[in-house]
Formats: C-alpha cells, structure tokens, sequence
C-alpha cells in the first residue's frame, strides 16, 4: 500500500501505519487506508492479527479539519472502525503522542491499547462545540463505565498514559518498544479462546 497508510506483514503480523503530517488527522485517504488494511489483513490467511501504530510524533490526533463543511468523502470514520471491529483477528492499537476524538474511536475499536509513556487520550470534540460522533460516547463506557465516560466526554481533557491504563481506557503502559509489545499483545489475544469479552 501507498500513500499516508502502510502495510506490512512481520512475522505473521499486519503492521498498518498511519504516516499523514503533522498530526496523522483522519482525511479520506487515511480512512480509505485504514479500511482497506483491515480488510487485507483479515482475509490473509498468513496473519494473525493487526498492530495499528502512527508515525511520527503522535498516534491519531482527530479529524481532519480542512474537511469541515464540505460533502463528506467515503468512507466514514463509522465505517472504517466497523471494519477494525469485523476483523477475525485481533487487532491491537500502540498508541503514542495523542489519541484524541477520531484518533481515540478508531483505538476504542480495536481490541486492545497499549500506550507509550507520553500518550495522551481524549473526547475533545466538546471544546468544539460537538458531540463524539464515531462511537465515542457508546465505547468508552463499556470500558471504564458510564461515570467516568461521561465526566471524560463532557470535560473534553485529555487523560495521561498512566491515568488512561488506571481507568481501564488502555490496557497496558509500555517504557520501551512500543510496536513490540503490541506485537506481542496480538499474540496473546490471538491463542486466547475468545477475544472480546
């Protein structure tokens, strides 16, 4: 794949990365990559799972803004997570930087998150005077329960690493390679007998 989502099979595993400067935003072209590779990797019969990862020095931080107010391009930020969701294998977010409003749905889509020492999560979109509209508002109380997604989505602040790992919003805190505990985290879900609960 080209453009601003790579692909690429490492032992077994999908790396997909977003690669869209300075912020990774979520524009057409990220959403169509991101679509397309979940799909390629979930009929790979040589893959056992996704690691979802950003380059540079953030994961997703949201939408893309020079979109705002023009005729929406396909596919939808619903419609790219319900692919993550669909997938038959695991697919695991290493999330570094921000994860904020879009960039947090697409993590919350996935199975698992595992975030870098300076990761930060959030529901901002209020700040702008809007609601989460990718399946924030719906995912995140499954997740740490109703009383902290609403104080998370209403306040629109960002939670820090440790804070997100404490509230059940990330799974685990990583110090070192990030990608690889990931990897390794799409293993342990992959040998599991059931992956979502």
């Amino acid at each position: 794949m080209t453009g601003p989502v790579t692909y690429q099979v490492e032992d077994g595993i999908a790396v997909i990365m977003v690669e869209n400067p300075p912020v990774n935003a979520l524009s057409a072209a990220v959403r169509g990559g991101l679509k397309e590779a979940a799909e390629r990797a979930g009929a790979d019969p040589a893959v056992a799972g996704i690691v979802l990862g950003g380059r540079g020095s953030t994961f997703i931080a949201g939408a893309d803004i020079t979109e705002f107010g023009k005729p929406p391009v396909p596919p939808s930020l619903n419609e790219v997570i319900a692919a993550l969701e669909a997938c038959p294998k695991p697919v695991v977010a290493a999330i570094h930087g921000a994860a904020l409003g879009g960039g947090l749905e697409v993590a919350l889509g996935c199975d698992a998150r595992i975030v870098g020492p300076r990761a930060q999560l959030g529901l901002p979109e209020v700040k702008l005077g809007i609601l989460p509209g990718a399946g924030g508002t719906q995912r995140t109380p499954r997740l740490i329960g109703a009383d902290k997604a609403v104080a998370l989505a209403a306040s629109g602040d960002k939670v820090s690493a440790s804070d997100a790992v404490a509230m059940g919003l990330a799974d685990a805190l990583e110090e070192g390679d990030l990608i690889a505990a990931a990897k390794a985290k799409v293993r342990a879900l992959a040998a599991a007998p059931c992956r979502r609960a």
